[in-house]
């Protein structure tokens, strides 16, 4: 029998309805996003080493001593992206325009190359891979949040194309905007009614409430959790957040680091085994810099959406989302695959 879900923290009403689809071990990616006869390097790649000419000049990377700017060496690379949807030159202009607010194109859009390894996947990499990763996010962070007319710095990874990704080179993207995103305020205002009731963050309390339960826990380490939200809106979402109530991921420390990373390879390698390499959107939900008085309520946090269904006419229609799989049985599967992956 289906039933209706509410997200404390967004406010959405969720369907749960089981009988739409097979079992959740039953839920695969039609094929694997990363074959596994990608190449390691691809001489055709804009985004592998040694290809440095064939992208935008780079504004920051990660390299071996010895080794110059836009050349070999470097393990990760920051590039403005050459699609960019906004542009870092164009002056910041707000207007209307009859009853209609508009501001001019204003903004930042950065490509994260992860590595020079053309066939790395979130599914396959070492932790120490995603300690490299997780200090660009922060070195970014902090880089852009610096210009007080960026008002909020998206980070996000789009994995195969039914995902939005247009290169299969592992990366990530940043765009930092003029203006805090709709979805961003609105966890803000319920996350600041939240407080306003019980002078307690919801995050925080969501993680208390899942450590009780335990049934929608995927797998925790000492300083973070992944977990099923209760109301998942669609099959296999993850929420991973520190256990600690930490507002700004761009304070993370060496040793937080190094526990997110062992966590992420634990993760995405058990959604990878069982779902079959999916394809997913990852998206680092941070605290605004210009929100240093919200630090009470305000928790950073990685929301992991797998597309393994299709949003159609209904859920746009009402804001509802039918869930095929519960976020019970889909932390258990991971839960139990994460037992078997190597130490």
């Amino acid at each position: 029998m289906s039933e209706l879900r509410k997200d404390p923290i967004t406010r959405r009403w969720v369907i749960i309805a089981t009988e739409r689809a097979a079992r959740p071990n039953q839920l695969h990616a039609p094929s694997p996003v990363t074959p596994e006869d990608l190449p390691e390097k691809d001489p055709k790649c804009p985004f592998c080493e040694g290809n440095e000419k064939m992208t935008p000049p780079e504004v920051m990377a990660y390299r071996h001593a010895g080794t110059g700017r836009d050349s070999a060496g470097w393990w990760v690379r920051v590039i403005p992206n050459k699609y960019s949807a906004v542009d870092p030159s164009t002056p910041l202009e707000r207007m209307g325009e009859g009853m209609y607010d508009m501001a001019t194109g204003f903004g930042v859009h950065e490509v994260i190359v992860e590595s020079t390894k053309h066939n790395l996947r979130w599914g396959n990499a070492t932790e120490r891979e995603f300690e490299e990763i997780f200090w660009a996010y922060r070195d970014r962070l902090i880089h852009l949040t610096r210009n007080p007319a960026l008002r909020y710095v998206l980070i996000f990874k789009n994995y195969g194309r039914e995902a939005g990704a247009s290169q299969p080179h592992g990366h990530s993207q940043l765009i930092a905007l003029p203006v805090v995103p709709k979805r961003v305020l609105e966890e803000q205002e319920s996350s600041a009614d939240y407080w306003r009731m019980k002078e307690r963050c919801p995050m925080c309390d969501i993680i208390r409430q899942e450590s009780s339960d335990e049934k929608r826990i995927i797998y925790e380490t000492e300083s973070h959790i992944a977990l099923a939200p209760y109301a998942s809106y669609l099959p296999f979402q993850m929420l991973i957040l520190p256990k600690m109530h930490r507002p700004f991921f761009e304070r993370v420390e060496k040793s937080e680091v190094m526990d997110l990373a062992r966590l992420f390879r634990r993760v995405f390698w058990s959604l990878s085994e069982v779902l079959g390499d999916p394809p997913f959107n990852c998206v680092l939900h941070t605290t605004p810099p210009a929100s240093a008085g919200d630090e009470r309520y305000n928790h950073w946090h990685f929301e992991v959406v797998p597309r393994l269904t299709k949003v159609a006419g209904f859920e746009w229609g009402s804001g509802f989302y039918i869930n095929v799989a519960t976020p019970e049985d889909a932390a258990r599967a991971l839960r139990e695959q994460i037992g078997e992956c190597c130490t």
